[in-house]
């Protein structure tokens, strides 16, 4: 497994392991997704670069090809004409340019194979980018549809529990409303038993006058009919 992969599988087991503890799944996934393009535009750069170092090694190893059948034709023109020192210095520059495309050629395949790899790697970042970007979806649809719910089960409340509440409190405002009155009238009403039954003192002192009147009166009738009976 290259570090590349095993680095995306430490990546992704932390975004699992975040999740079921996030309390704001969506806030996480957006952190990891501006992480995860960030680490795409390295990756295709790298890519890029990749391809531009095979295509190098591709033409180094056409090259050094180019010149080995190059040097093997002129030697072969000067042996025919005789000139077998001059065949064999081309033959050397010959078998350098054979070795040399040998190893540029090897290059070549392996780089190659790392850009084969490399590409399947960079299309597994992109599907698995994509699949966040769907679970960040799927949960901000989550989130939205619990937010929903939350606000019809406090309407719910409200419609249920809130009349009778409603209207227990204003029963208990009524109650004490007609305590309040009753007290007030109950108040007055031994006000006035008060005031009519000798608790003021100027009543007590008129009703006192009335009695010395009445004496006084029951008095002098009295001495009057003792006078007409002695006459």
């Amino acid at each position: 497994m290259s570090l590349f992969r095993r680095m995306r599988d430490i990546t992704v087991a932390t975004l699992n392991e975040h999740l079921e503890k996030s309390e704001d799944p969506v806030r996480l996934i957006d952190q990891y997704l501006a992480a995860q393009r960030e680490q795409l535009v390295q990756s295709e750069r790298l890519y890029q670069q990749c391809v531009s170092h095979a295509a190098s090694l591709r033409q180094q190893y056409l090259t050094a090809l180019e010149t080995k059948e190059k040097r093997e034709h002129q030697a072969l023109l000067a042996l025919k004409a005789g000139e077998e020192h001059m065949a064999r210095i081309v033959l050397q520059e010959k078998l350098q340019a054979e070795e040399k495309s040998v190893q540029y050629h090897d290059l070549y395949e392996q780089a190659k194979q790392s850009i084969l790899e490399l590409d399947e790697e960079l299309q597994q970042l992109k599907a698995d980018y994509k699949e966040v970007a769907d679970k960040r979806s799927y949960y901000l649809a989550r989130m939205e549809s619990a937010r929903l719910q939350q606000r019809m089960h406090a309407r719910s409340s409200v419609t249920q529990d809130g009349a009778p509440r409603m209207f227990g409190r204003l029963e208990e405002r009524v109650s004490d409303m007609e305590l309040h009155a009753r007290t007030l009238r109950d108040v007055r009403k031994m006000g006035r038993e008060s005031y009519y039954s000798g608790g003021n003192p100027a009543v007590d002192a008129e009703m006192e006058a009335l009695r010395n009147r009445l004496k006084q009166e029951g008095t002098q009738d009295h001495e009057q009919t003792i006078s007409l009976t002695k006459r």
